[in-house]
């Protein structure tokens, strides 16, 4: 099993589950997801061990999933349990599926290819005082380790971001520290002039920054306005590696906003992620190359960290040696 597989991945909106089944794609591998009678989330390869047929093209039955094709029907666990061709059959252990655990935690639904599988950790999520909603998902052509790679970057507010988290007249960046942690590594010390860094922002201010790396495709921002004593914005990046040069985001909000309504929050976020996703797109090549051919400067320090960190850790997709 890949170095990948133990961490779990993000793989749909939990709301987006109902009735009937749904197809996605986690590290080149197709999987269907589907709920079962005691309304449980379920996932399997999607492909039915008969004749290879996407199940995602079946329906659920009583919480069985029933391939499209000859109408096998599999249990939550995986069991083939009716063949209707030979109603008097009783299927086998090989005839079945090989289940993965599908756990739900910040609205999604997280897809574990290992049973120890580490989720990534989230702690403003038990804050009761912070408002959360989530943002997305995008599709973006791009890899995971380059998308989380922008994320952590401060130098291109002023640029990418110009008149909302930054502008070119504050470019210059102040030192920061890195703090390697057991999943990865803390960059504090962070500061930004923005013009607008929240919704509720009025006029321009110095912003603290944290970032924290928590897996290899999930890092957590910490903002604090200068000039909005009290307010904080909590902003997990979770993104799912779909295939080598593609994935899905999503971003987990926990604000202090209780203010604003959600379409104006997903309005802000959206304007935002909007502006990086052509850019992380037009970006060659599109995997992260962690062994050269880019160069880097003082002010790099957090992509520099990220990068060590997939080395270290023996990461392979989405990056170049």
């Amino acid at each position: 099993m890949i170095v990948e597989a133990r961490f779990a991945h993000p793989v749909l909106d939990a709301s987006a589950l109902g009735a009937a089944p749904v197809a996605v794609r986690v590290l080149g591998d197709d999987f269907v997801l589907w709920r079962d009678d005691a309304g449980t989330p379920r996932a399997a390869p999607d492909r039915c061990p008969h004749r290879g047929t996407r199940l995602s093209l079946g329906r659920v039955c009583s919480g069985q999933i029933e391939c499209p094709y000859h109408g096998w029907r599999f249990d939550g666990a995986g069991r083939c349990v009716h063949i209707p061709a030979l109603p008097g059959f009783t299927p086998p252990a090989s005839h079945g599926l090989a289940t993965h655990t599908l756990s739900e935690a910040h609205g999604l639904l997280w897809l574990h290819l290992q049973d120890d599988a580490a989720r990534p950790r989230f702690d403003a999520e038990a804050d009761a005082a912070l408002r959360k909603l989530n943002v997305g998902p995008y599709d973006v052509a791009a890899s995971a380790p380059r998308i989380v790679e922008n994320f952590l970057d401060l130098a291109h507010f002023g640029f990418v971001h110009e008149g909302w988290l930054g502008d070119r007249a504050h470019a210059q960046l102040a030192d920061y520290r890195i703090e390697p942690t057991s999943c990865g590594f803390v960059a504090s010390g962070c500061r930004a002039w923005q013009p607008q860094s929240n919704r509720l922002s009025s006029e321009g201010s110095w912003v603290d920054y944290r970032y924290e790396l928590t897996s290899p495709y999930t890092a957590v921002l910490t903002k604090l306005p200068e000039k909005q004593g009290g307010y904080r914005d909590e902003i997990a990046l979770f993104v799912c590696p779909v295939d080598e040069e593609t994935s899905r985001v999503w971003f987990r909000m926990a604000l202090t906003d209780h203010d604003s309504s959600d379409e104006q929050i997903r309005a802000f976020q959206h304007t935002i992620f909007t502006q990086d996703q052509p850019v992380l797109e037009s970006q060659r090549p599109r995997r992260l190359p962690l062994g050269g051919g880019e160069v880097h400067c003082a002010a790099d320090r957090s992509s520099a960290a990220y990068r060590r960190f997939l080395r270290d850790a023996g990461i392979t997709f989405g990056v170049l040696p």
